[in-house]
């Protein structure tokens, strides 16, 4: 039996490899896994439950599936007809229902509520064979950028534990980073899944608006979140897209649209060949980005260009005005769809009060942590009469202009190049001044507002500070397959990424 740690290092590809030779058995994984889990959590404090007995039924099921196959080659195609994750151990950013388990959102207010279904990307990732491993923690209602507003306390970073993991999915990014799970989920609204992708050195993809299915997730705004994976390899994020997109009936928003991720990512260095790499330079230029950073872009551009991409500078006339359009259409969606959590219906019910009146204020007063307010605060006010009108539909105007800037760009190129994060992760504490925090996703928030795909690669460490850098890959709508060719093309030159130097080795189980 393989060690725990030499199991958690495996990729997608792996496992199931093993799984088809025998030399492994889905058990073996989960158990390897949970191992892991109770071993390196303590300091990173990644989960919020763990869900050790669905771990073992998911395992069962595929080792009982692959008890009757007589060779490898028969094993291989019951673990196809499982589905492109069958034995391979995933968690879930607990803002995503999954039928009896709690779905807290990493808030008081949802800290006894246990999900009575399971979201689509939930149960189309345990349809493809999965092993599901728990809940993960994020900043409350996914409201950050630093996962430092969970109410259960803050996840650390893998790679340097006085750091944070990035936010708003700091625990999805930080299980991957620290070994903990081969595959996890997390939403993005404005950067939630490629910054703390970029921080934690993992790759983080954000699919297209409506490619996959929001039903069942806990909605911060509706019109921008998008839930995607984390993943060490370019790949393994290919085989999660395979199980979890798709149009979904009880989604509006989904579409029917068919992307071959994987053919995209086998295709390689060898696809980008002739392919049109776009930069923005007033992204290179932005203020607050720092010099490592800028030389990582600026690396990851060359080693583009040698393989064979040209290299164009594009424009994007109303970038700048991105994060304030953002902050104002982000907190109203955010209003609106708070105003669910009543004390009445499910969510925290403060006792003893006479009337219902009362109930509710100091339920959500006592339910509800600082950022949840300030946002709810805001969306009111936004939405609030002789102010929507100043505010709110001007921001859906830039809205409409940022989206026709992406259009106009991408007829010169197939894909942008761009930053993840002003600078690598920053220590707790650091950053107070909300304003400054919502400017750590200066790169990313523009993506949500057009509705484009886009997906964090990491490549290498910072000079200065030896943490990780993330690139962002930005494609056209539904033409996500660009983005995975050209992080398969930087990943051939950067390698995959690592396991967190501290939870590898004898600390993983070796």
């Amino acid at each position: 039996m393989a060690a725990a740690g030499e199991i958690m290092q495996m990729g997608v590809r792996e496992i199931r490899e093993g799984l088809a030779s025998k030399e492994l058995s889905a058990r073996e994984v989960a158990s390897a896994a949970l191992e892991t889990i109770e071993r390196c959590d303590g300091e990173v404090h990644a989960f919020l439950e763990v869900t050790e007995k669905q771990a073992f039924e998911a395992a069962d099921r595929v080792d009982a599936a692959l008890a009757g196959a007589g060779d490898a080659e028969a094993a291989v195609r019951v673990l196809d007809e499982m589905g492109p994750l069958a034995g391979v151990p995933v968690a879930f950013k607990d803002n995503m229902n999954q039928q009896g388990t709690h779905t807290t959102c990493a808030s008081r207010m949802l800290e006894s509520y246990v999900s009575p279904y399971t979201a689509t990307c939930v149960q189309r990732t345990l349809d493809a064979g999965a092993i599901p491993l728990g809940k993960l923690n994020m900043d409350e209602f996914a409201f950050g950028s630093s996962t430092e507003t969970s109410a259960f306390g803050p996840t650390r970073n893998p790679w340097n534990l006085a750091c944070v993991p990035g936010g708003s999915s700091g625990g999805s990014a930080a299980a991957v980073a620290a070994g903990m799970a081969c595959v996890t989920l997390g939403s993005d609204t404005g950067g939630s899944i490629r910054q703390p992708a970029g921080f934690c050195g993992v790759v983080g993809v954000k699919p297209t608006y409506g490619m996959v299915s929001r039903y069942g997730v806990v909605a911060f705004g509706s019109s921008l979140d998008q839930v995607g994976p984390f993943a060490r390899s370019v790949e393994d994020a290919a085989w999660t897209l395979q199980a979890i997109c798709g149009h979904d009936a009880r989604d509006c928003t989904s579409q029917d649209v068919k992307v071959d991720f994987l053919a995209a990512v086998h295709e390689g260095a060898q696809s980008i060949k002739g392919m049109r790499i776009g930069l923005v330079k007033e992204f290179l230029e932005a203020k607050g980005l720092s010099g490592e950073v800028r030389a990582k872009v600026q690396e990851a551009t060359e080693k583009l260009r040698s393989a064979g991409a040209e290299i164009v500078e594009v424009q994007l006339p109303h970038a700048d005005a991105a994060i304030s359009a953002y902050y104002v259409l982000g907190p109203c969606e955010a209003f609106s769809n708070l105003a669910r959590f009543d004390s009445v219906r499910y969510g925290l019910a403060d006792p003893g009060h006479k009337d219902l009146s009362g109930q509710y204020e100091a339920s959500r007063a006592k339910g509800f942590g600082a950022e949840a307010k300030r946002r709810i605060l805001l969306g009111s006010y936004l939405l609030s009469a002789g102010v929507y009108d100043k505010y709110y539909y001007p921001a859906q105007q830039v809205r409409t202009l940022i989206t026709r800037d992406y259009v106009q760009a991408f007829e010169s190129c197939d894909v942008i190049l761009a930053p993840s994060s002003p600078r690598t992760a920053f220590k707790f504490g650091e950053i107070s001044d909300p304003a400054q925090m919502y400017l750590s996703d200066i790169f990313t928030v523009p993506i949500n507002i057009a509705g484009n795909g886009g997906m964090t690669v990491p490549v290498g460490l910072g000079e200065n500070t030896g943490l990780p850098v993330g690139v962002q890959v930005i494609a056209p709508q539904f033409k996500d397959a660009n983005m995975l060719r050209v992080g398969a093309a930087l990943e051939q030159a950067y390698g995959p990424a690592p396991l967190a130097p501290e939870f590898a080795g004898e600390k993983a189980g070796e």
